[in-house]
């Protein structure tokens, strides 16, 4: 429809998740306008993420070496595993500054209609490292959707019978919502996960 590189330009940023044609055209034509430097540093930018970053060898968050920073950090509670489904996902949490243990990246979540089950999936290295790091809890910190709680649910049912304390986070109402804008499943969750007021 256009011409060569530009139809290649937006075929490739169309094969990027949450983009869809409409938007790679646009993306592309951005990029077209753009002063060639702004385009280049871009360019640059993605060519140096894929020369140096890689996924760290224990935890499979994104890291400049072996290892992640976090994994390296003596500081950290190494007892303690939080397993999420993408490296973005350690940001939100390390966010709150209520959490000081490791981590361990899936690399997704299991979802039959993607195709995607737990042999796709960085399960068996969290297996490998519960004895050899002395890990005593495993928090699944996956998403709370369907993926996610399938994902919770399998790994559950998996670590469970290692003699682990296996948790989950609590998932319920954000603060300054409405009830009356809650779905039942949050909302639900939300009563299953109350507390004592002290």
């Amino acid at each position: 429809m256009y011409a060569g590189p530009v139809q290649d330009l937006i075929d490739e940023l169309g094969r990027l998740p949450g983009i869809g044609p409409k938007s790679a055209q646009r993306i592309a034509f951005h990029l077209l306008k753009l002063p060639a430097q702004d385009a280049v540093r871009l360019s640059r930018a993605i060519d140096e993420m894929k020369a140096r970053i890689t996924f760290c060898s224990r935890c499979f968050n994104v890291s400049e070496g072996d290892e992640c920073e976090l994994c390296a950090d003596p500081r950290r509670d190494t007892h303690v595993v939080c397993v999420v489904e993408e490296p973005k996902d350690i940001v939100a949490v390390e966010r709150t500054g209520e959490y000081h243990g490791r981590y361990h990246v899936l690399q997704g979540a299991i979802s039959p209609i993607e195709g995607v089950g737990p042999d796709q999936l960085k399960v068996r290295e969290l297996v490998a490292r519960l004895e050899p790091e002395g890990i005593t809890e495993v928090i699944l910190c996956t998403n709370p959707n369907i993926e996610g709680e399938a994902t919770a649910m399998y790994l559950a049912r998996l670590l469970r019978p290692l003699g682990l304390a296996v948790t989950r986070i609590a998932s319920g109402l954000p603060v300054g919502g409405d009830l009356e804008y809650a779905d039942e499943l949050t909302l639900g969750r939300a009563l299953e996960g109350r507390r004592r007021l002290e």
